[in-house]
């Protein structure tokens, strides 16, 4: 296919896309600056995002499922939440987060498949090995995101969108016909991540700095990665309402609106700036929960489920070079529906409990298990605190390696000896499994709380 050709089925919103396939030349800049050498509209990155993954895969590879509306969900009850949905679901109003009874009613044809971790992992090292035969990844950011970092010639608009086609063709040709992908081109990685999101499924869209404050403007403030609910509401407040709004304010408004350097950032990013953030340097807190199946509501299986939480967030804190300054846990107990409690995200009526304990820093097993044994003995009990259902374990207040104190009490080389077992114990256990090497009070949870694919951190296969 010649870089001369652009199908019909590119990405641009209908007003721009006269200028995208005009490609109309914005001001050449200067020598020495990023794209001096290419000549007219250029591109930085290059975004792949995996459309409905879970979902896809489940009808890649049983083709029973395939035009069928299907719903991948954590466990088979109806208490629990959607992970995933194919745009069949999509079409019912079905979406990640629903809870499994709601979709029932929305969609009666649903069909319901429960998340198979193994096979997920296995084909996101498949579709990363299909988009390396066009582009190196430069980053994977999730399960099923991955960005490439375009060098030279790529860069010029029409070889990166026939470098686009040639990828979303590798991924339906080397993995699954099912995978369809919509791939994001930007001058910055973070807008290649909002192009792909601008047409879904099966887009490809080209933001180019010529473009770019017209196409930003026809977008809604949850359309950026970064802005959820909460965050809409907060920048609401403060009268930030549209992207017209949000994109008048100057940097050093921005940033005060966030109340961060996260707030900056976003600003040299929305006008097409090429820097990357340290990675995790912005990450305040880790975090695992799991809902508890009825034979596990017991306060010994329980507890062991939030050892085995415990676990897993410290050795992706360790992974991520972070201390954690405290340690937090969360319950939700199952009371009579005669009690109108409130109703929880799954559908149950609760009375959630949640505390917090201070730490010096620190990123190691034993304190962080110490820890944890005092917030479980201070939770409560009796009445409607009986039947816990729902678990969450946080490592919260995160600093970096560069930024982390000595205990006062701990020896330089103690510490050095200690972090180098605890390397050790986490090699063996991302090698050969999380249970590898593990505390002998989480073998209740092993069965009952089993691994599950987080989003931002894909296991390798054992």
């Amino acid at each position: 296919m010649g870089t001369d050709f652009i199908p019909d089925s590119i990405l641009a919103p209908d007003e721009l896309a006269k200028e995208l396939r005009t490609l109309a030349s914005p001001a050449p800049p200067a020598p020495g600056e990023p794209g001096s050498e290419i000549q007219g509209p250029y591109v930085n990155w290059l975004f792949v995002d995996l459309n409905s993954y879970f979902a896809s895969i489940e009808q890649q590879v049983r083709p029973e499922l395939r035009s069928r509306p299907v719903g991948v969900v954590p466990a088979m009850v109806d208490t629990t939440c959607c992970i995933a949905a194919s745009y069949e679901a999509k079409a019912f109003g079905v979406r990640t987060g629903t809870i499994v009874a709601d979709a029932k009613r929305m969609c009666p044809e649903i069909v319901l498949v429960e998340g198979r971790h193994d096979l997920y992992t296995e084909m996101h090292h498949k579709v990363v090995e299909a988009v390396e035969s066009c582009v190196p990844v430069t980053a994977v950011c999730s399960i099923d995101e991955m960005a490439c970092r375009l060098m030279g010639r790529e860069r010029a608009l029409r070889a990166a969108l026939d470098l686009g086609i040639r990828v979303k063709k590798a991924i339906r040709e080397q993995v699954g016909e099912c995978l369809r992908s919509s791939v994001g081109l930007a001058p910055s990685r973070y807008l290649a991540k909002v192009a792909s999101d601008m047409e879904k499924p099966d887009g490809l869209v080209a933001l180019t700095l010529d473009i770019l404050p017209e196409a930003l403007r026809q977008l809604t403030l949850r359309d950026l990665p970064g802005i959820g609910a909460k965050t809409e509401m907060r920048l609401n407040e403060k009268g930030i309402c549209t992207m017209d709004e949000l994109m008048a304010l100057n940097c050093e408004q921005t940033g005060q609106v966030w109340g961060s350097v996260w707030g900056e950032r976003l600003w040299h990013w929305l006008r097409g700036e090429d820097f990357e953030m340290a990675e995790h340097e912005d990450l305040k807190s880790l975090s695992h929960q799991h809902v508890l199946a009825p034979e596990m509501r017991s306060a010994e299986k329980a507890y062991a489920v939030a050892h085995k939480l415990l676990h897993k967030a410290a050795m992706r804190l360790r992974s991520h070079g972070l201390w954690a300054g405290s340690i937090g846990l969360a319950m939700g107990f199952a009371v009579p529906r005669r009690q109108k409690a409130p109703v929880s995200t799954y559908g149950v009526p609760t009375r959630g409990w949640h505390a917090e304990l201070r730490l010096s820093e620190c990123q190691d097993n034993p304190t962080l298990i110490a820890a944890l044994r005092r917030l479980w003995e201070s939770r409560p009990s009796g009445g409607n605190f009986d039947h816990s259902y729902f678990i969450g374990v946080s490592l919260n207040n995160l600093v970096p390696d560069r930024l982390h104190s000595l205990n006062l009490f701990d020896a330089l080389d103690c510490e050095q000896r200690r972090s180098r077992l605890l390397a050790t114990m986490d090699e063996l256990n991302n090698k050969y499994g999380t249970s590898t090497l593990a505390p002998a009070t989480m073998l209740a949870a092993y069965k009952a709380a089993p691994t599950r694919i987080a989003f931002h951190s894909i296991p390798e296969l054992f």
